[in-house]
């Protein structure tokens, strides 16, 4: 439990570092080292339009990050005293406590400290449990952090290109980039900053495909009507058309979120909290 704890507070931590580098490498090395056509005008230069890209990228992971923290969700069981004895939470969790209050797909987290229904999991990177009123911003957060983590990949191959004077047309020049760059670094070939920015694209790699691959899970659960904590334990759940899976999720008003950073408005559960 000690090192869970432990990596709550340094797993959103890293998570920042790596988003401050990649926005210092963006703005400072890789924008400014574009290279610029002189039949294009100012206006459409790759390196405004890649920067524009970029800070929209950014800007919705952030928020839509800051969103996930904020809109933790909601705890069913304040009023229950659970932090009285660990056999309360038992009760309470198996229905013995009192008959109906253990609602479906109900799960009591340890990190947060609080009974929340429709669990899905814990975010170390957030510090927070996904649940009904933050995963769509959560999705969303994968989403645009896996695409900026692409978007920083294809620009920091382009500056290692041009720095070095290499082609990556093969696919094999990229497999064979990191250990062709730590024998030309410990020779003296290679600068420091270009050796940084190198293994900052197989960083930037991983992070976006595992970023990407879990969108790719949530969104089938989301579409069979499920949530994590369900499959891990077996729950049975009723079928119900994928639509309304999705609404449930993203509600009626999903391009707004698809583009901006915002709460998950016109889902079932803000139309619940109006009534």
């Amino acid at each position: 439990m000690l090192v869970l704890r432990l990596l709550n507070v340094v797993a959103p931590a890293y998570f920042l570092c790596i988003s401050l580098v990649t926005f210092v490498l963006q703005i400072f090395l890789f924008i400014p080292s574009m290279f610029r056509d002189p039949s294009t005008t100012p206006l459409f230069s790759p390196a405004l339009l890649h920067g524009a890209l970029f800070l929209f990228l950014s800007a919705n992971a952030l928020g839509n990050y800051v969103l996930v923290i904020q809109n933790s969700p909601e705890d069913l069981g304040k009023g229950l005293n659970l932090g009285k004895g660990a056999e309360v939470v038992a009760d309470w969790l198996d229905g013995s406590r009192s008959p109906g209050s253990a609602l479906p797909s109900t799960h009591f987290c340890r990190l947060c400290a609080r009974v929340t229904q429709r669990h899905d999991h814990h975010c170390f990177f957030t510090g927070n449990c996904i649940g009904n009123r933050n995963m769509r911003n959560f999705i969303m957060f994968c989403l645009y952090t896996s695409l900026a983590c692409l978007d920083s990949l294809v620009a920091g191959m382009a500056y290692i290109s041009a720095a070095l004077s290499m082609s990556f047309a093969s696919p094999l020049a990229f497999l064979t980039l990191l250990p062709h760059s730590i024998s030309q670094f410990f020779s003296g070939a290679l600068l420091s900053s270009e050796m940084f920015v190198i293994l900052m694209l197989y960083l930037w790699l991983g992070i976006g495909l595992a970023c990407a691959g879990f969108c790719c899970h949530q969104m089938l659960l989301i579409l069979r009507g499920q949530t994590r904590y369900q499959v891990r334990k077996g729950m049975v759940v009723r079928a119900r058309p994928w639509r309304e899976n999705l609404e449930e999720v993203f509600g009626k008003r999903w391009l707004l979120g698809l583009l901006i950073p915002v709460l998950n408005v016109g889902s079932d559960y803000h139309r619940q909290k109006e009534k």
